[in-house]
């Protein structure tokens, strides 16, 4: 962004603040408060939704603590130390993460993070048996659950660190957390190179293999797998999987329905978007079935 831009974009947001500033009538004692002035400003057209949205996100922050949004122990993805890379390797590249907590004997050890890029230098020097992941490591950082994610936000930003190890009052490990996680209780989901485009509906990635909207509505889901899964409890396939789990689930969680297993490939705290539908071999989808990927 040229520093005009800049200069221009600052200019814009002085402009909205002092606006909202002035129209204060009253000094707001509580957050509640300046909540309310806020909504009052977007009443107003001194700020559209999406700004006020963000806005109230920014005021939220600074009561969330970091156990609220963390991925929980169970549902991390973790790499064991002592693992060779033949076992690494298929597991840094079907979560499509980039960073891993390395554990021990248990997940309460964690010895360090490691990096996927890191790992490139085992396919240029091709260097399998002299492949000890100790060497890649980089320090992990621990944090308590009822750190609030405002305190988290500006450590993060002096330090540079993208994950961080959230521990309980008992030092074990209860979870972890991102920055992208942060992030996103601002600015909302935040998609990545590995998310499919809901409106591309659903996608066969390979033999036995398919990607699905959670939204894609049970009906059009049996027409197309000739299943005969019922639409009672839920529209949709990913309603059927929060049904079934009784819960909202985090990316990476799998379900055994009517002999498929469904696996979330992308979620937030809020709903399921995409799943991995693999079939058994004896499953024939039928002749609309979609295309594979080009």
């Amino acid at each position: 962004m040229s520093s005009n831009g800049q200069t221009g974009s600052s200019s814009n947001s002085r402009g909205w603040v002092r606006r909202i500033a002035e129209s204060i009538t009253g000094e707001p004692r509580d957050l509640h408060q300046l909540a309310d002035v806020l909504a009052d400003a977007r009443e107003r057209g001194l700020i559209d939704a999406d700004v006020l949205e963000m806005l109230e996100s920014v005021l939220e922050v600074s009561e969330i603590q970091v156990r609220d949004v963390m991925v929980p122990r169970s549902q991390m993805v973790v790499i064991n130390r002592d693992e060779p890379v033949e076992k690494i390797l298929p597991v840094v590249i079907e979560s499509g993460h980039s960073r891993f907590p390395v554990v021990g004997e248990d997940r309460d050890e964690v010895a360090g993070i490691l990096l996927a890029k890191d790992l490139l230098r085992f396919f240029v020097e091709d260097d399998k048996d002299d492949f000890d992941i100790r060497e890649c490591l980089r320090p992990a950082v621990f944090i308590p659950e009822s750190k609030r994610l405002n305190v988290l936000l500006k450590e993060v930003r002096l330090t540079h660190n993208h994950m961080a190890i959230v521990v309980d009052e008992y030092g074990g490990v209860s979870g972890l957390l991102t920055i992208e996680d942060v992030l996103e209780q601002i600015v909302g989901d935040i998609g990545d190179e590995y998310d499919v485009d809901e409106a591309e509906g659903i996608r066969k990635e390979a033999d036995r293999t398919w990607t699905v909207p959670a939204l894609t509505r049970i009906e059009e889901f049996n027409e197309t797998f000739g299943t005969r899964f019922s639409d009672e409890e839920a529209d949709t396939i990913g309603g059927l999987v929060l049904h079934e789990l009784g819960r909202m689930p985090r990316r990476g969680e799998a379900v055994q329905i009517g002999g498929m297993e469904l696996k979330v490939t992308r979620a937030d705290r809020r709903r399921i978007e995409t799943l991995r539908v693999t079939t058994t071999p004896e499953a024939r989808p039928t002749s609309s079935s979609p295309p594979e990927r080009g």
